[in-house]
C-alpha cells in the first residue's frame, strides 16, 4: 500500500474519533463517567506500551546515537511548555471544569493533533507495522479525549451540532501534519529518528500527568482495580502487537 495513501488513512480513521462526542448526548452522565474512566486507563496503558515497546525501540535500531534519550527528556519538557503556554487540558468527564474555553481549547487541539498527524507519518515511514501500532494507540487516547473536549465546547456556550463539526474540523489538522511530515521525511536527515523520541515523550508526557492521574482520583477498590486491569490490557495490547506481521 502506499506509504503516503496509508498515512492520510491513518490520521482520517484518528479524526472520526472525534464525532465520538455524539454519544454523549443519549447516555447519562454517571453511566459515561464508568465508562470513560476504563477508556481512560484503556489509552494510558496502550500509550505507555507504545512509547516503550514500540517507538524507542525503533528510534534506537534507526539511529545508534547516545542522545537518544534526551530527546525523550527535551520531548517531555515540551510537551509541559506547550500545556502551559495554551493551558491545555483535556478533561475526561461528561462535564468538566473549564479553565480555558472554545477557541483556546480549539487552538491547543490543533496543535495536539497535528503533532500525532506527524507522528503517525514518522511511524509509517519507519515500517507498515509501527505505523498501524502507532494508529492504535493515539486512537485510542483520542476516544476519551475527543469526549472530554466536546464537553469542554459545550460549556463553552457552543451548539452541540457546532460542537460536533469544531471538533472534526480541529481533529482534520492531524491529516495536515500526517501529509507534511510524508514530504519533510525526504527533505530532513534522520527526520524519523528524531520524530520517534519526540513521540515517545509526548506519549509518556500525556500518559503520566494526565491520563493516570484521572486513574488515581477514583477511591473504590473494586473499580480501581478494573481501572488496573484496563490500563495493563492496554499494555498487553500494545505488546501482542509487536508478534502481528501487517
Amino acid at each position: 500500500m502506499n506509504i503516503l495513501f496509508s498515512i492520510i488513512l491513518a490520521n482520517l480513521v484518528v479524526s472520526a474519533g472525534s464525532l465520538i462526542g455524539v454519544i454523549t448526548l443519549v447516555m447519562k452522565e454517571k453511566t459515561l463517567h464508568k465508562i470513560l474512566i476504563l477508556l481512560v486507563s484503556l489509552s494510558a496503558g496502550a500509550l505507555i506500551g507504545g512509547a516503550f515497546l514500540h517507538l524507542l525501540p525503533e528510534a534506537q535500531e534507526l539511529y545508534q546515537d547516545g542522545n537518544l534519550f534526551l530527546f525523550v527528556l527535551l520531548s517531555f519538557i515540551f510537551f509541559f511548555i506547550l500545556e502551559k503556554l495554551l493551558h491545555w487540558r483535556h478533561c475526561h468527564k461528561g462535564v468538566c471544569k473549564v479553565h480555558t474555553f472554545g477557541l483556546m481549547n480549539l487552538i491547543g487541539d490543533s496543535i495536539h493533533n497535528f503533532i500525532d498527524g506527524l507522528v503517525i507519518a514518522a511511524s509509517f515511514l519507519t515500517s507498515f507495522h509501527l505505523g498501524v501500532v502507532t494508529t492504535l494507540a493515539v486512537a485510542l487516547h483520542e476516544i476519551p479525549q475527543e469526549i472530554g473536549d466536546f464537553g469542554v465546547l459545550l460549556y463553552a456556550g457552543f451548539g452541540r451540532k457546532k460542537a460536533l463539526f469544531a471538533n472534526f474540523m480541529t481533529a482534520l489538522t492531524a491529516v495536515f501534519g500526517g501529509v507534511i511530515g510524508y514530504f519533510a521525511a525526504s527533505r530532513v536527515e534522520h527526520f524519523t529518528f528524531y520524530l520517534l523520541p519526540v513521540a515517545a515523550g509526548g506519549f509518556i508526557y500525556i500518559a503520566t500527568t494526565d491520563l493516570i492521574p484521572e486513574m488515581r482520583k477514583e477511591t473504590n477498590l473494586y473499580k480501581s482495580f478494573l481501572s488496573f486491569l484496563f490500563f495493563i490490557l492496554g499494555i498487553i495490547i500494545m505488546y501482542l502487537a509487536k508478534f502481528i506481521e501487517v
